[in-house]
């Protein structure tokens, strides 16, 4: 009777703390899920081995091919900022977001991720988004910054300055703003525009 009673005492034991394991390992899981849901595309990249070049999905089969190159600094606008990822995504030429899903999370189908090399060099091969007419909204490339030991953040949307809504009244705005570098003008090289566009990291406290 003895030997019955500890061995209930230990089953019971086993499933009080199996019950406890595994309704933290689902508050776990389930935070897990939601951070993943819920964090910046930044960090959706597959490519464990990032370069200071990529290509945008779809690239080959756009007419309005574009190279956009450029450094990125450091805060202090001199230092060539190192192993910092940049990633981009845009709507397609029609000015319209095409959606992928991948393990339940959406992502934009135009997007490229590079990470700076030593010179903090960065190369897109990518191509003019156009506008969505139905609601006025302009051409524009979505950056977001990620630095090393440092939350990402995003950069203001980079614009054409062919883009026909982009008005005076919106360029008079801009330069008061002092976001006149946003607008990238690029040229025609051998068939293919080519604009160079460089980056000023923000200041972090850890600059100061």
């Amino acid at each position: 009777m003895k030997i019955l009673t500890t061995f209930l005492l230990f089953v019971s034991f086993l499933s009080s703390n199996f019950l406890s394991y595994s309704q933290d390992y689902q508050e776990v899981s389930h935070e897990t899920t939601l951070n993943y849901l819920k964090r910046s595309s930044i960090y959706v990249y597959t490519e464990l081995n990032l370069n200071n070049i990529d290509t945008i999905p779809g690239y080959d089969s756009k007419r309005d091919k574009l190279k956009i190159s450029g450094t990125i600094y450091n805060s202090d606008g001199i230092t060539p900022a190192v192993n910092v990822l940049l990633y981009i995504e845009q709507p397609n030429e029609f000015g319209d977001f095409e959606l992928k899903k991948q393990n339940g999370k959406r992502y934009v189908k135009h997007n490229a991720w590079i990470k700076t090399d030593a010179d903090g060099r960065y190369t897109f091969f990518t191509f003019i988004p156009g506008n969505d007419r139905r609601y006025k909204i302009l051409k524009q490339l979505f950056p977001i910054i990620k630095v090393p030991l440092h939350k990402e953040y995003a950069l203001e949307s980079f614009l054409f300055n062919d883009d026909y809504l982009l008005t005076k009244l919106c360029r008079k705005r801009l330069a008061k703003k002092g976001d006149i570098t946003r607008i990238l003008n690029p040229k025609l090289d051998n068939g293919l525009l080519v604009v160079e566009k460089n980056i000023i990291l923000k200041r972090f406290n850890s600059d100061l």
